[in-house]
């Protein structure tokens, strides 16, 4: 009896951290929607002009209109876009009104126009301000003798370019002949479904063997009394 008892005391607390992960993993779920809406209507918000000092925490994601000139010396960072298949980001240094040198993404060049010159010189579009966060600890360096750069990096793409620390992805067509990316939530990773139901997935298997136990023990009590 005292096994039994410590077993289903075992399986029941097992049982509960399993349902609490789940139930968890809704709740996350549920957040993270309500982050996506708000990301997706500051996206689509009217542009305003750039601010004094962009901040990567508050104006992340803010449509600005900029007016200015391209500059030479783009990078190329690799990517794939479903259709054309392999290609490049294209990111030029963009020297605002006002002096300040920033960073614009122009949009998609496939392989074959990698090294296609682009339009340089006046220009006035708009756009949303951005930092990426795609470097991890398998992230290859830049290929800096063929211009290749395998994620977006804001602070040495900067460096780079002799810019400030500031990425517009644009929105709106300059004619450059480039396929616009602008920012959008489809790369936002939203797996909390999928967590929830492997918890609760695992929970019910808990439960289905913990009864399959009992009802063995159950039988075997029962057999060897004959």
């Amino acid at each position: 009896m005292r096994r039994i008892i410590f077993f289903l005391l075992i399986s029941g607390l097992g049982l509960v951290t399993l349902l609490s992960l789940g139930i968890w993993q809704v709740g996350r779920l549920e957040w993270k929607e309500g982050k996506l809406a708000e990301i997706e209507a500051r996206i689509a918000e009217a542009p305003v002009p750039m601010p004094a000092n962009p901040d990567p925490l508050v104006d992340k994601y803010q449509p600005v209109e900029i007016s200015g000139q391209f500059e030479s010396g783009e990078l190329h960072v690799l990517t794939s876009v479903k259709g054309p298949g392999p290609g490049y980001r294209v990111i030029a240094p963009f020297v605002l009104t006002d002096g300040r040198r920033i960073m614009v993404e122009r949009g998609f060049a496939p392989s074959r126009a990698k090294n296609t010159p682009r339009p340089l010189g006046a220009a006035q579009l708009e756009g949303n301000l951005h930092w990426p966060v795609e470097v991890d600890g398998f992230t290859p360096a830049p290929d800096t003798d063929v211009n290749i750069w395998y994620a977006r990096d804001v602070a040495p793409m900067a460096d780079t370019l002799n810019t400030l620390p500031i990425l517009v992805i644009q929105r709106s067509d300059t004619a450059s002949g480039l396929r616009l990316m602008p920012v959008g939530i489809d790369g936002i990773a939203n797996d909390h479904l999928q967590y929830a139901l492997t918890w609760f997935s695992l929970a019910f298997i808990w439960a289905a063997m913990t009864v399959y136990f009992l009802r063995r023990s159950r039988a075997n009590s029962k057999g060897s009394k004959i």
